[in-house]
């Protein structure tokens, strides 16, 4: 394993490959978001109609968003593949692997025949892409994070190095967004016969870009370290189920609050918006486009604060404020005036990014570095199965069973509740070295 030993750059170098790793690390992030946002976006507006078209429209759109609900399945399974070996060979190219292995996936989502062409042999293609992009970005998240984090030699700027990976949600929807409103306006009606697959294709350009800047950075100085010591774990993901299955746990539901409101808030919107409200969807995609825009400013802030105040205290600020919104969210939408609707979906992300800015420093902080990769990854990626993944069939299923959105505030304050008692019993460690070995649980 040829890695460069930890202590032979120069503080200038050191610098340089820090400003690399987070340019690296956000871009990367960015394209594998833009591809499974795209996903997310394009499932509420075209895939129950193509793939499912003899179902009345509420069964369609359950089939669409089961569909959807697959790639939430397949990121812990990434999670397990890419954090072993993330611990075992390095960050850097296990990161490599992720970004090609998303983006083949997302190129071949938009050469899926529909219905009318192969019948329902086009949802099960469907599936199984959906399935490879969710191991792809179950694998993704973990590295990119600690590719940045691990390039810090001081705490102090923890919080806010570590949220610039996370920007490539915001970034990634942003342009997932950009990129359906563009060709919806170009296509027209043609929208739903081909509009829909160009940003698809558009992809592998992005790919190619992230590809050339991750292959120029170096391998963090917390992996060559631990390669220098010895101190390679042989089954790091078991390794770490083992001695810190704790902090696994207690980091997915932290992401309850997060993430489930946040695939309602982006996802479900669509759907809701379009049938319920009767909204068209440029309207939709202009609010989340403009949201996301927010986010650039607000993810990377509230990084920077719990540097200032602690992580866990900005996290669980951020939880609360979400579990309120809910309520207020619907009943702005329910006005159906286009202006608060408008307000509605664009302060929607303010909350979620409150949590989503410390998060990637707060989980990762909590695994020793010879297992961050695995637990860090797997403990995130847990909260798909439980907060993201069934989130749009849940709000689908409370609408369709209470046609009001009440309910469906009631599950993402649910949701915020537990954030903050997750939130509550994870330890602080944004004054420790993360190099070192100081917890093995």
């Amino acid at each position: 394993m040829s890695i460069t030993a930890p202590d032979v750059l120069s503080e200038a170098e050191h610098r340089r490959q820090l400003r690399r790793a987070i340019v690296a690390s956000t871009i990367g992030t960015t394209i594998e978001w833009y591809d499974f946002f795209l996903y997310s976006i394009v499932t509420g507006l075209v895939f129950a109609k193509l793939f499912f078209p003899h179902s009345n429209p509420l069964v369609g759109t359950l089939e669409a968003f089961t569909v959807y609900a697959v790639g939430f399945i397949a990121r812990p399974v990434g999670a397990a593949i890419f954090g072993h070996y993330g611990d075992r060979i390095g960050r850097k190219s296990t990161l490599i692997a992720t970004l090609m292995l998303m983006g083949g996936a997302t190129f071949l989502v938009a050469l899926v025949p529909g219905y009318a062409s192969i019948g329902i042999w086009g949802a099960v293609l469907l599936t199984l892409l959906r399935f490879i992009q969710g191991v792809g970005v179950g694998g993704e998240w973990g590295g990119s994070v600690l590719l940045a984090m691990e390039w810090t030699r001081t705490n102090q700027h923890r919080g806010f190095v570590a949220a610039w990976p996370q920007l490539g949600v915001p970034a990634g929807l942003f342009l997932a967004n950009l990129a359906v409103l563009a060709l919806s306006a170009i296509s027209g009606e043609a929208f739903l016969a081909w509009g829909w697959r160009i940003p698809f294709l558009l992809s592998i350009v992005l790919v190619g870009i992230g590809l050339w800047i991750r292959l120029g950075i170096l391998e963090t100085p917390t992996f060559r370290r631990l390669v220098a010591e010895n101190r390679i774990e042989r089954a790091p993901m078991l390794e770490v189920w083992r001695k810190q299955p704790r902090e696994i746990i207690l980091s997915a539901l932290a992401r309850m609050g997060e993430q489930a409101p946040f695939y309602i808030f982006t996802a479900f919107v669509f759907s809701y918006g379009v049938s319920a409200l009767h909204v068209s969807r440029e309207l939709l995609l202009v609010s989340v486009l403009i949201g996301s825009a927010v986010s650039f400013v607000t993810v990377p802030l509230a990084g920077h604060l719990s540097d200032r105040f602690g992580r866990r205290r900005v996290y669980i600020i951020g939880a609360l404020m979400t579990a309120v919104y809910g309520f207020v969210y619907f009943a702005l939408l329910n006005t159906a005036i286009p202006a608060l609707i408008f307000i509605a979906v664009v302060l929607s992300l303010v909350p979620h990014d409150t949590m989503y800015g410390p998060q990637a420093a707060l989980i990762a902080e909590s695994f020793t570095g010879r297992l961050r990769y695995s637990g860090a990854s797997i403990g995130y990626q847990l909260a798909s199965i439980i907060a993201g993944g069934p989130a749009p069939l849940i709000a689908t299923a409370l609408f369709n069973s209470y046609h009001s959105g009440l309910p469906i505030a009631i599950f993402i304050a649910l949701c915020g509740l537990i954030s903050v008692g997750a939130a509550a019993m994870l330890r602080e460690y944004s004054n420790k070295d993360i190099a070192a070995e100081y917890d093995d649980g």
